[in-house]
């Protein structure tokens, strides 16, 4: 199977089969990429958009671009050592016509502030812009949510503008 590597993460970009069975049994999709089972302690809104992300995009566009399934997934990110997952990460697609895409994120209340949200951002953009077709990334976060801001600077994404209480940063190849 696929992943990305850092010091202390796995990033791993779940296939049409591993959504399908996330969606009936997390823990048995766990179980068989070979991870401890996960009680992530998620925000209640988060948990509504995941579950939305998962039926109706994650699921469906796997199944349309198999050979691109990486950028329309959820990425499991993984603690090596423990091998536990404590949150995800991924892209709304493959590049457009402007060589651009979006990225988004959430990681476990238990695991926020050690760096490892930031850790995975530049994993999965670095992956990214090994892709001719990538120009831009794309992150928009909640203007009242500061860690966020910050780690979207840290990881070398640029505050660009502004969409209705959303903040727009991007990060471009060089």
């Amino acid at each position: 199977m696929f992943f990305l590597e850092t010091e202390r993460l796995q990033l791993i970009p779940l296939p049409h089969d591993m959504l399908t069975l996330c969606q009936q049994d997390r823990a048995a999709m766990e179980a068989k990429i070979g991870l401890n089972t996960s009680a992530m302690c998620i925000d209640p809104v988060y948990i509504v958009e995941l579950e939305d992300a998962l039926a109706n995009f994650w699921i469906p566009m796997t199944a349309t671009y198999p050979d691109r399934y990486q950028w329309y997934t959820n990425w499991e990110i993984v603690l090596k050592k423990e091998r536990l997952a404590i949150g995800g990460i991924g892209f709304i697609g493959y590049p457009d016509d402007n060589g651009q895409t979006e990225t988004g994120f959430m990681l476990d209340k238990n695991f926020h502030g050690k760096g490892y949200a930031k850790e995975a951002l530049i994993s999965i953009s670095n992956w990214a812009f090994t892709h001719d077709e990538l120009k831009t990334i794309i992150a928009k976060t909640a203007e009242d949510n500061l860690p966020s801001r910050k780690l979207l600077e840290s990881a070398g994404f640029m505050r660009i503008g502004q969409e209705a209480d959303l903040l727009i940063y991007c990060k471009q190849c060089i």
